[in-house]
């Protein structure tokens, strides 16, 4: 997991610009709300590559590559986490929040369980979800 504080990029009278992604190709864009104590994920993809853009909220994300410990950063507004394929994966959502997803890979629209693979045993000790 890598996490970036996205800030803008050029801000005048009518607001702000900030570029989230540079030179990456995207094939599918998720927006997913989430209620306080939401949980999302519980899952990794094999193949896909997914970044995760908190557009408003805050969020608790749990990650976990193969043969490491769980790590846990709290995620707020402009907040950009990059998850590789393998990368297991849980969002706690600590209010109300909107995340951007940008995937490549083959999980996405039909497709969305080609490449979802849901854990045995949870990351947060809660039972999965979506």
């Amino acid at each position: 997991m890598k996490v970036v504080s996205k800030k803008s990029v050029f801000e005048d009278e009518r607001g702000n610009i900030i570029d989230i992604l540079e030179g990456e190709v995207i094939e599918y864009v998720t927006i997913i709300t989430s209620k306080k104590g939401a949980i999302r994920g519980n899952h990794y993809h094999k193949e896909s590559v997914q970044y995760t853009f908190v557009l408003k909220g805050s969020l608790q994300i749990l990650t976990q590559m193969p043969g490491e410990e769980v790590r846990t950063t709290l995620l707020r507004t402009g907040d950009l986490v990059f998850s590789p394929p393998m990368e297991k994966h849980t969002l706690v959502a600590i209010e109300d929040s909107e995340l951007l997803i940008l995937t490549r890979g083959p999980r996405g629209g039909n497709n969305y369980e080609k490449d979802t693979f849901r854990l045995e045993k949870s990351l947060t000790l809660s039972p999965a979800s979506d």
